[in-house]
């Protein structure tokens, strides 16, 4: 027979286990999952992640539910250019969002004929072999992979669609406390091009730094589940990966 005082210890053993992982989640580290298809090459759909809460300080936003319990970030610190960041959309400061940071409060963002420019000058682009189709939600797509130099040195892998649905742009003026977002699968994605969807996402908005993979599986080959197919499923080759 169980007694009380074991169901009492069981609970509350239950109750700091939850308070350890509360305090976990909101000021270290948190999980996403990847629904969609707009960071690849990157990141693809299927990704488990690893985002660090503390890189650019706190916001509300850092605890689950986005809490009102105080105005503005503490211990505020600024993103760099070229960082995978998650941050929740200005549309409804409710939904998750990963992309990857372009542009600076103050910085001017626009694209010519399909070639991305901060203020005034081109981003290196340098043609690279691979894969040429990739995935644009459920559809596969043709496009060019090129790697992109920002101003700071960062080097990561973009995607264009060989058809450049997205060539040429007005210029963007990232305002004081925003910041200017993209995905890498250029030609697919919602992000910071599109103002009344997304547009420039203020610096309270960010919820930290994606670091790592942690897990990786292909949910349109098959389910976890099926456990005998698991070395089509599961990307064992992306377990514990840096994100660049």
């Amino acid at each position: 027979m169980i007694s009380k005082s074991s169901i009492l210890d069981n609970l509350k053993t239950l109750f700091y286990a939850l308070i350890i992982a509360l305090i976990i989640r909101s000021f270290f580290l948190q999980p996403f999952y990847i629904p969609s298809s707009s960071m690849e090459p990157n990141l693809l759909v299927g990704d488990r992640l690893f985002v660090t809460k503390y890189s650019y300080g706190y916001s509300k936003h850092s605890f689950p539910f986005s809490p009102n319990i105080f105005n503005g970030r503490i211990m505020d610190s600024m993103p760099k250019m070229g960082d995978v960041v998650v941050f929740k959309t200005p549309a409804d400061n409710r939904t998750d969002y990963i992309k990857r940071l372009i542009g600076l409060p103050g910085d001017v963002i626009q694209f010519i004929d399909g070639n991305l420019y901060i203020n005034n000058n081109q981003l290196l682009k340098t043609s690279v072999k691979g894969n040429e189709n990739i995935f644009c939600g459920n559809e596969k797509i043709e496009v060019n992979f090129f790697t992109e130099k920002l101003p700071n040195g960062k080097v990561y892998k973009a995607a264009y669609r060989t058809s450049y649905s997205f060539k040429n742009s007005d210029k963007f003026l990232v305002p004081e406390n925003h910041y200017f977002l993209l995905g890498d699968n250029r030609d697919c994605s919602k992000d910071s091009r599109f103002l009344s969807e997304v547009g420039y996402v203020h610096k309270d908005n960010l919820v930290g730094k994606a670091q790592f993979l942690f897990f990786s599986s292909d949910y349109r080959i098959g389910s976890i589940f099926k456990f005998w197919d698991w070395k089509n499923i599961i990307r064992f080759e992306r377990f514990f990966k840096k994100i660049n």
